[in-house]
């Protein structure tokens, strides 16, 4: 009997820390999607803006390149709500804090990027291309980035308080955060149909479009099961020492 009550208090914990890992990796992955967005959004707004007046993204389905701005907003928005899943989770240390291991991608991948491709740094994601160097040092950039942030109070006590003090501004601004969730929800949606729609009617960038509808569609998504659930409405205020030296 204790030998049945025992296996089951192993299967339980086994079960409950399996349960945590595929949390935390939720997490990350909405922040990476997140970070996806504001990444393609980033490069379609450069080049509207590089080729104005002789390009209009997606029209006539997007009625103004400029509405990519509120795409873009989304992504940033929906990035505390989505590492906020994960900052309660015990995952445990592997050795270092993760984001040592987000810094070495970065690192890593930065000399990649400046070494093997023909794109500066500066314009990984500015710059249209097709190149599978090029696009496999964007996703290693931006995976390394989402372990970064994620783990962006533990760098250091002066950053934990500064982020600290950005939380307590944001709970004061939590009611027009979260209706801005919603709103600009609303437009990335609208970008990514007005992508979808362009793409049906024949483009000749339809393998490229498929990463910014995916990426649009995820965080279009995030937005309105994040305003479901009140994330900004919920937000608790951080303990004012915890953010002193920034008051």
């Amino acid at each position: 009997m204790n030998l049945d009550k025992g296996y089951l208090w192993a299967w339980r914990k086994m079960a409950g820390s399996v349960w945590v890992i595929l949390k935390k990796t939720f997490s990350l992955a909405l922040i990476f999607n997140a970070l996806i967005t504001v990444a393609c959004v980033a490069g379609i707004v450069f080049g509207y803006y590089m080729a104005y007046p002789y390009w209009q993204p997606y029209a006539p389905w997007l009625l103004n390149g400029n509405l990519f701005w509120l795409a873009l907003a989304a992504g940033l928005i929906n990035i505390f709500p989505s590492a906020s899943i994960g900052r309660s989770l015990h995952t445990g240390r592997f050795l270092f804090h993760h984001y040592v291991y987000g810094f070495f991608i970065l690192l890593v991948t930065s000399v990649f990027v400046i070494e093997f491709t023909p794109i500066p740094l500066l314009s990984l994601f500015l710059v249209e291309s097709s190149s599978i160097a090029v696009n496999a040092g964007r996703v290693f950039f931006l995976a390394g980035l989402a372990l970064f942030l994620d783990d962006l109070p533990d760098v250091s006590k002066r950053i934990e308080s500064a982020l600290n003090w950005t939380k307590m501004k944001a709970y004061k601004a939590r009611k027009a955060l979260h209706t801005l969730q919603f709103v600009t929800g609303c437009f990335a949606l609208y970008c990514c149909i007005s992508i979808l729609l362009d793409t049906l009617g024949g483009s000749n960038r339809a393998v490229a479009n498929l990463f910014p509808i995916s990426s649009l569609l995820i965080t279009s998504i995030t937005s309105f099961v994040c305003v479901k659930r009140k994330a900004w409405l919920n937000i608790t205020p951080p303990d004012p020492k915890s953010f002193s030296v920034f008051a």
